[in-house]
């Protein structure tokens, strides 16, 4: 007979406490699932259950057994149900949380690709640059910039970007370059309201040592893109991420403003919440946003 069939029964003999509610449970005779029972014992060469005539308990043995059948049904019934959700299409409303300066740039442009790959997912995105807290907001997924500070979700890595210090080439000619981490007292900072770290810049000196830097100047924004622009413009220098500032600088609207500096690298991460058994839309769009930026460098935005 089938192992994991006299195991099913088992268990289920011991959960209803007797032989009619389990066959009831099980939508077959009481005769076959005393069958079954007779066919595990005579197997196991031993004892499992105590019958009376109110009631049938587990023996000593058979409670110690019990205990590993479970598992053995649980994990059974879960690689069944894995098998099941990879076969799946993925459907379904996706909502995905992500930066607000990546999500525009970016992933926005990359979503078509993936609407168009898998017509039956529908997309809710939400651009914000506070991290949502991802089950109590609702979201399926969230694309965060910097390493994940949350232990208990599921990360996969798409990129990198660097930080680096950034101005206008008529910033410089106007202004000069500074030449060492303490003249940036002397020159107008673009503050950035949405980076974690308030109006400080943690920039790493060439010792090694991480300095903060108070930004000072004109302008105070929420927003990289408007940083970004202001920057261009010549207001001051800025301090971002390469996937804001990597096409500027390739068209000659920005350069470095103090090169010698170590490269700040920071991660780029898909995260979801954990389960044995990931979603198909979510692991379809995880895969997909692998595929889409894996090839991106810390500066090749």
């Amino acid at each position: 007979m089938d192992r994991l069939t006299e195991m099913e029964a088992f268990a289920k003999v011991v959960d209803q406490g007797g032989f009619t509610d389990a066959a009831k449970k099980m939508g077959i005779s009481k005769s076959a699932v005393s069958k079954y029972i007779s066919s595990l014992e005579s197997r196991l060469g031993a004892r499992l259950l105590n019958r009376t005539t109110r009631r049938v308990s587990p023996t000593e043995i058979g409670l110690a057994y019990y205990d590993r059948a479970l598992r053995v049904l649980n994990d059974a019934g879960e690689a069944d149900a894995l098998v099941a959700c990879m076969h799946a299409v993925p459907s379904g409303l996706l909502r995905i949380s992500v930066a607000t300066d990546f999500g525009v740039n970016h992933l926005s442009r990359a979503l078509p690709d993936f609407l168009a790959k898998f017509p039956d997912i529908t997309v809710d995105m939400d651009l914000n640059n506070r991290h949502a807290m991802l089950v109590s907001g609702g979201f399926d997924v969230a694309v965060r910039i910097g390493a994940p500070e949350e232990d208990a979700l599921c990360a996969r890595k798409l990129s990198e970007t660097t930080m680096r210090m950034i101005a206008s080439p008529g910033y410089f000619a106007k202004y000069g370059h500074p030449q060492k981490i303490d003249d940036l007292s002397e020159h107008k900072l673009l503050h950035y309201r949405s980076q974690a770290s308030g109006n400080v810049w943690n920039v790493i000196a060439p010792s090694g040592e991480m300095r903060q830097i108070r930004t000072v100047g004109s302008l105070s924004v929420n927003d990289g893109q408007s940083v970004l622009n202001a920057c261009v413009a010549g207001l001051g220098i800025a301090y971002l991420p390469s996937f804001l500032y990597a096409h500027a600088m390739a068209r000659g609207l920005v350069e470095d403003a103090m090169p010698d500096l170590p490269v700040e690298a920071l991660g780029i991460y898909a995260v979801y919440p954990p389960g044995k058994i990931t979603q198909p839309k979510v692991r379809a769009f995880v895969d997909f946003l692998v595929e889409t930026f894996s090839e991106k460098g810390s500066v090749d935005w």
